[in-house]
């Protein structure tokens, strides 16, 4: 290769340029409207449309075509691709009318309609920068954000209406609160009504929520960032809900739980979905739109925690609900009020609906995800019998499909017509040029999803490797899948003379509730004994390839978190540890995603697992890195570690990265992270 690996995952944001996304098929089921960059190099996305006859795409916008500088973006479109862990740029997300005819995109924040048909785009203008413009069903009006206020332009005469201004700069009307975006896999704050002559619009007041201040020392003239931060135990965004009419009325819609979840506005009426703060209650409400009032459709109800389901809820042609819950030992698709998948099959999320076939993904295998269809009364396997990992959409008899298996590079993606092929839409993501050796097993006592890599040039029983483990092992992801993008940067690893594991434990989805809800009440004791589970399962598989008394483990996020607290409660285990942006005390991590799993800090959950108390037993080489601009797990994690570790007189390493976030989105940054770590790792076992 004549680029470096960690250079080449850097400047393709982890090979994901290139790749065809954010798939809108119409109606029809004609045409397939699409996001993807015109190379796996290049980070501006453009839009592009397929035609399902021909199977031909073309080119609708490109951003650069527009002269616009991407970097000039609004605070809140920023924070927003920080939640959403956006990597490129340009136009990375957009709306359209139901017909399919019309489409919205913000670009550095100007508002842009283009028409689908003849390509004829308009530049509105505005009264401020915009955040998340969509499109009414009925391709009349586009709604935004700016400055906070609601708007809604009028497509035909370019009026604009201010439909709600926010009562203070602690409000915002339209925008999804910080919780929301982060946690509860909702991005919105406004719902258009099938007719597009009102908007339901969210109310965040974010006045009762504690003040927190990012800083980046590395400049000390700039001021710090304000912002405010829901930790666990605290006061939350208080969310409301509107129904603003285009004619200027108001209608409130109350709701008494602390969370909302989602809402949908269909053919068949307006629901809601609301979460309790101890997140065992989920309500499903529907609204009557005239009066605001609501009466309960369905209220779940779980001793643990119920999960968020994305694309649910929906209804079949006729009105029939479709939902998800529990039940049986199983994460089950529900239609109406009946179960239709077994509890053996484990659903991951509803991905649409059309009429009366409902699109959806699961698991059987943990480490596969199927795409599935249900239909009067019968589901159906829908993507390719080969073991991997699938998603797709579907619309007018068209269905999209795309994949992963562990033997292709990248994804693929095919779309059918009433079942029959009409061609491919390409990607155009760079190759990684790695050899991959992963083998797919199932370790220890508890029979672990785990994958085992060895370098390129490994030979079976040649020689004991120093072990790598590179976990995520937190709940609700995912690391060990059929599918070979899930491996690249382990494979790189493993290549620098490593046997690297990666193990799934407690806590992670794919095999249903009660293997995820072993962690309630204790995010440390489970995944870290299934890590040396997964280790010694691993070993007694490859006796001869695997050196245990040179064993090295690295993470972030909650795999960060995971790393040091292996090297502090697990020392016979684990000889060195590189913990990158860790949750050290979950009293500095937020309200919804802690307070599931360890109830609020008052119930006394909390010390069991923090890193704290166990600072006096470090005695291994420990690599602390955090982000610095992080405002997800604030440098103040990595920071007061470091301060209990020097207190207990512990040696260990820092390294601070003034103006990176969470995502790490920096090339350089991102390519000398893994040269840094693995210097750190090769010292530290050798």
């Amino acid at each position: 290769m004549s680029e470096s690996f960690p250079r080449l995952q850097a400047r393709t944001r982890r090979f994901t340029l290139g790749v065809p996304r954010g798939f809108t098929i119409a109606p029809g089921g004609d045409r397939v409207v699409f996001l993807r960059t015109k190379s796996g190099s290049d980070p501006v996305t453009c839009l592009w449309e397929f035609d399902v006859a021909g199977g031909k795409e073309r080119l609708i916008a490109d951003p650069r075509a527009l002269a616009v500088d991407e970097e000039d973006l609004p605070p809140e479109e920023r924070a927003r691709r920080e939640r959403s862990r956006e990597q490129a740029g340009g136009i990375v997300g957009y709306s359209t009318d139901t017909a399919v005819t019309t489409a919205a995109f913000a670009l550095s924040g100007g508002l842009y309609v283009v028409d689908l048909k003849t390509k004829h785009m308009r530049r509105l203008k505005t009264s401020g920068p915009v955040i998340d413009p969509r499109v009414s069903p009925t391709g009349e009006h586009v709604g935004y954000v700016t400055g906070g206020a609601f708007h809604v332009q009028d497509l035909e005469d370019e009026i604009d209406h201010v439909l709600a201004r926010p009562e203070s700069p602690e409000v915002t009307y339209g925008l999804a609160e910080f919780i929301a975006a982060e946690e509860l896999n909702r991005m919105r704050g406004y719902w258009w009504s099938p007719s597009g002559d009102a908007v339901l619009t969210e109310r965040a007041d974010e006045s009762p929520v504690a003040r927190w201040h990012i800083a980046d020392p590395a400049n000390p003239a700039r001021p710090a960032t304000e912002q405010r931060y829901p930790a666990a135990g605290t006061a939350n965004t208080r969310v409301e809900l509107y129904i603003l009419s285009l004619d200027g009325s108001r209608t409130p819609v109350p709701f008494e739980d602390e969370y909302l979840v989602t809402a949908s506005w269909d053919a068949h009426g307006l629901t809601i979905v609301t979460l309790s703060r101890d997140q065992r209650t989920m309500r499903l409400l529907k609204v009557d739109p005239a009066t605001g009032r609501s009466t309960t459709v369905r209220e779940d109800t779980d001793p643990a925690w119920l999960d968020v389901v994305p694309g649910v809820p929906g209804h079949l042609s006729d009105g029939t609900l479709v939902w998800a819950a529990s039940s049986d030992g199983g994460h089950r698709l529900i239609i109406g009020d009946e179960p239709v998948t077994p509890a053996t099959l484990q659903l991951r999320e509803v991905v649409d609906i059309d009429g009366d076939a409902v699109l959806f993904r699961a698991s059987g295998e943990p480490t596969e995800v199927a795409l599935w269809a249900y239909k009067d009364g019968r589901i159906t396997l829908v993507s390719p019998a080969e073991s991997g990992v699938y998603s797709g959409h579907t619309a007018g008899g068209t269905l999209v499909v795309t994949g992963q298996t562990l033997g292709d590079e990248g994804s693929a993606t095919r779309v059918f017509h009433h079942g029959k092929p009409r061609g491919h839409i390409a990607s155009y993501a760079e190759r990684h040029g790695l050899d991959l050796r992963v083998s797919l097993i199932r370790a220890g006592g508890r029979d672990l999803s785990t994958a085992v890599l060895f370098p390129a040039g490994h030979v079976p029983g040649s020689a004991r490797l120093p072990v790598l483990m590179d976990p995520y092992g937190g709940p609700h992801a995912q690391r060990v899948l059929a599918a070979s993008g899930a491996y690249l940067t382990s494979q790189w690893f493993a290549d620098q003379g490593f046997a690297v594991i990666v193990a799934d434990g407690r806590g992670t989805p794919g095999r249903g509730p009660e293997f995820e809800r072993a962690v309630l009440h204790d995010l440390a004791t489970p995944p870290l004994e299934d890590q040396v589970d997964a280790l010694q399962g691993a070993a007694e598989r490859f006796p001869d390839d695997l050196d245990l008394s040179r064993v090295g483990i690295r993470g972030w996020s909650f795999g960060g978190f995971l790393a040091a607290l292996a090297v502090l409660r697990r020392p016979d285990v684990f000889h060195a540890a590189v913990a990158g942006a860790p949750v050290t005390d979950w009293r500095l991590y937020d309200t919804c995603y802690t307070e599931r799993y360890l109830g609020l800090p008052e119930e006394g959950h909390y010390e069991s697992s923090s890193l704290f108390a166990d600072a006096e037993k470090l005695d291994r080489p420990l690599l602390l890195i955090h982000g610095l601009a992080d405002d997800n797990v604030v440098a103040a994690h990595t920071l007061r570690l470091s301060s209990a570790l020097l207190a207990a007189g512990r040696p260990h390493n820092v390294l601070p990265l003034s103006g990176v976030t969470h995502m790490t989105p920096q090339e350089v940054v991102a390519e000398n992270l893994l040269l840094l770590q693995v210097d750190f790792l090769r010292k530290a076992l050798a």
